[in-house]
Formats: C-alpha cells, structure tokens, sequence
C-alpha cells in the first residue's frame, strides 16, 4: 500500500510537470489622460498664458532661478514644463546670448537623441516661436522659445519626473506637446 503510494505521487508529480510555461507579455503603464481645459496665468507676471486646469504653478526651484522663472507641475503625469523668463532691454546682443543660450540647451540632449526637428512657427497673435521636438530616449521632449525680439524673451522645456522609457510615455508626451502648443497660442507680452 505504501508503495503504490508512492508511485502514485510519482506519476502525478511526473504528470504536472509536462506543461510548458508561457510567460506573460509585457505590459505598459495605462494613462489616464484628463480632458483639456485651462485657465490663465496669474496677473503678477511680463506675461500671461492659458495653463492646464490640472497642472499647478510653482516657483521654479532650481539655483540659478530668477523672478519670473516658473514650473507648470503635473502631478498625474509627473511632467514638469520649465519656464524662463529674460528681460533684454533692446539688446541685440542679450537677444543673441539668450538663442545661444537655448540651442546650446537644446543640442545638449544630441548624444541620446536620434532627432532633432526644429519649426519656427507664427501664433494667432502674430508672435513667432521656435518649437523643437527630440526624438529618443532623450529627458527633455519639447522646447520653445518666444519673443518679442526687443523687449521680452522667454524658453521653455518639457519634462518627465520618471524613469519609464519615452515610448511608453508617448501619449502623455503627446497630450503634453498639445498642452503647450495652447500654452504658446494664448502666450501675450504685457506692456
């Protein structure tokens, strides 16, 4: 009795073994992405813009920040878009420093980027902005610089607080480029 037992175990453990394992696919993060809706910038800055209803406004934290220097803080993508303001006074020479400044910025992300497309475009209040769009696992996927060419200068730069490879990012990097493109479209200098 005992042996049969045994050999019964045997042939059943023998039995569950035959079964080949298939390992599950690889999944990606779902996002839930909120309907678009915004509201404009507060009164106390050079400029106004029309941000998400679900982004905050903060202070920009960095070291070398100024005045004017701002982050539209999105929690739920935990994507941050960077704003720089600089004033140039009729200077060509700042105007040129400050260009300089944003495509050195821009072509840092070179050694990870596999593209670099750069558009200079005119918003429906006249304003030109030049938009770049990098391509690759790169930290930063967007940036913009609009100005008035003598007075006002401002950058901006899109960023993701996560580890996740940009291609399971892409329809948050999508609705982000959609969000900015408002935020550039609504953009107006104040006297």
């Amino acid at each position: 009795m005992k042996n049969s037992t045994v050999i019964f175990s045997i042939l059943i453990f023998l039995a569950s073994c035959n079964k080949e394992y298939v390992p599950k696919p690889i999944g990606y993060n779902r996002l839930e992405l909120p309907e678009p809706s915004y509201h404009a910038l507060p009164d106390s800055f050079p400029y106004t813009f029309e941000y998400s209803n679900h982004a905050q406004l903060l202070k920009d934290t960095s070291a070398i920040n100024e005045r004017y220097w701002v982050e539209i803080y999105y929690p739920t993508l935990k994507a941050d878009i960077h704003i720089t303001y600089k004033p140039i006074n009729q200077s060509e020479k700042l105007l040129k420093e400050y260009f300089d400044d944003a495509y050195k910025l821009t072509s840092k992300h070179q050694i990870k980027a596999y593209a670099i497309n750069e558009v200079i475009t005119v918003t429906p209040s006249g304003k030109t902005a030049i938009i770049a769009e990098l391509e690759g696992d790169v930290p930063s996927q967007f940036q913009f610089t609009l100005t008035d060419s003598t007075k006002n200068f401002v950058r901006g730069a899109l960023y993701f607080n996560t580890k996740v490879a940009n291609d399971s990012l892409a329809p948050a990097i999508e609705y982000m480029k959609k969000d900015i493109m408002h935020l550039i479209n609504t953009f107006e200098w104040k006297n």
